[in-house]
């Protein structure tokens, strides 16, 4: 079989492929984790997803990635730490427990943090907070890392540096492989992992997968002690991962890392591929982040980087195989979570490839649920 994209939603699918005892080829037009998970934080979160598929996907994902983390090298720092959801005010802490009942229902652990206890678990939280909620299921790794210590341990010859040109089919439109300027990988199945570009690889196929770019910033301090412990983020993020606008959308995410400089994000907005520099978004995000934490405020933001969420209007990815086009497979279009929920996918995928019984019902993301529009039929 042959993987089209090395993030490390693509490497994941190798590595369960390669345990399946399947043999594997990933081809790149780049290095590898070269799109958006080199630019992502690295997050492996329940806390942000409402109830339904996108959620059984993560509480999946969550108990591969531990035992991912006992298998890979630990370069790739899988950490535990937990993340903490705050409200500012009583009306935004009721949505919130509200949010978190309906959560629990489905199996996510939580705990009601009241607002005078907020300080006890992040000690240089903003006073005057509502209260929060607790999610012990919050992890983070380092993307690229793990991205990396996947493909090696899944055994995949890795073709880097050679973009795909065309999607060979067969007499009778069955898939059998792909053009690169180097020759041709032939294979009984393809995999498109390629992110937001996997909109373009589904065209060479002749279908339609209907990903969009969605931008986001985030912003790297200069090293400090574990001044924020867990993951931080305020209650309005959550609506702003469920939304479907194009307009900018900025809400204050704040995490420490073991290296020591705090991350800082999290805008969206749909520009296409424009890498502009927004100064105006870098400034909001840091304001947010020093009203969530003051202590932030006279800290050195030593870099800032952007990225491109794959975004499918649903906000459910798109995974398993492509029922227009025999042999192609896609695992793409998980926008934000995509470092999250790839051991998931990678299971669902190794799944169809083997003619096996899946973790869970892969029917809500099935690739071809969209009509020549946007919306999923």
């Amino acid at each position: 079989m042959v993987i089209v994209g090395a993030g490390v939603v693509g490497a994941a699918c190798a590595y369960y492929a390669g345990r399946a005892g399947l043999s594997v080829a990933v081809v790149d037009r780049g290095a590898v984790a070269g799109g958006t998970t080199g630019a992502g934080e690295g997050n492996l979160l329940v806390s942000d997803k409402e109830p339904g598929p996108e959620l059984a996907l993560a509480l999946l994902s969550t108990r591969l990635w531990r035992e991912l983390a006992a298998e890979l090298p630990p370069e790739i720092e899988y950490e535990t730490k937990g993340g903490l959801v705050v409200a500012a005010d009583e009306p935004g802490l009721t949505s919130l427990r509200a949010f978190r009942a309906a959560q629990g229902a489905a199996g996510v652990e939580s705990t009601d943090v009241p607002g005078d206890r907020l300080r006890d678990l992040e000690p240089h939280l903003a006073h005057g907070l509502a209260g929060g909620v607790l999610y012990p299921q919050d992890a983070q790794v380092q993307p690229a890392l793990a991205a990396a210590h996947l493909l090696r341990a899944s055994g995949a010859r890795l073709h880097l540096g050679a973009e795909v040109t065309a999607v060979l089919r067969g007499p009778g439109g069955a898939v059998r492989g792909v053009r690169t300027p180097r020759g041709d990988l032939l294979a009984p199945a393809v995999v498109n992992a390629t992110g937001t570009w996997a909109g373009r690889l589904a065209t060479l196929a002749g279908v339609t997968v209907p990903v969009l770019p969605r931008r986001g910033y985030v912003l790297v301090t200069e090293a400090l002690p574990r001044v924020v412990r867990r993951k931080v983020y305020a209650a309005d993020y959550v609506a702003d991962v469920a939304s479907g606008s194009a307009a900018l959308q900025t809400s204050a995410v704040v995490e420490g890392t073991p290296a020591g400089p705090v991350l800082i994000g999290a805008s969206r907005e749909r520009v296409g591929f424009d890498r502009t520099l927004s100064a105006g978004v870098l400034r909001r995000l840091a304001a947010q982040a020093a009203a969530l934490f003051p202590v932030l405020a006279e800290v050195r933001v030593i870099r800032t980087y952007q990225g491109f969420r794959p975004y499918l209007p649903d906000h459910l990815p798109a995974i398993g195989p492509d029922p227009r086009a025999p042999g192609l497979l896609h695992a793409c279009g998980h926008e934000g979570a995509g470092i999250g929920l790839a051991p998931a996918t990678g299971r669902l995928i190794a799944a169809a490839l083997t003619g096996t019984a899946g973790p869970l019902d892969a029917q809500p993301f099935r690739p071809d649920r969209f009509t020549e529009g946007t919306e999923p039929e």
